[in-house]
């Protein structure tokens, strides 16, 4: 029978501890500007500053994602 985990559950459970902290900085930097700037202004501030797409994606998309500093 399937474990009936939810994705969150199961994606909570596989984190691993945040070891780039330049990437955590830019990635603060853009969830902070979201409000002013717009969703997609902050995409491109990651993409411009070589955050991986998955990372971007997961963080401004949804936040509940993210891990903790």
């Amino acid at each position: 029978m399937r474990d009936t985990m939810n994705a969150d559950t199961a994606t909570l459970a596989q984190r691993k501890p945040r070891t780039d902290m330049r990437t955590s900085d830019l990635v603060n930097q853009a969830v902070a500007s979201v409000p002013s700037l717009g969703l997609q202004r902050a995409a491109e501030f990651l993409a411009a500053m070589n955050v991986p797409a998955e990372v971007a994606v997961r963080t401004l998309v949804y936040p509940h994602r993210r891990r903790n500093a």
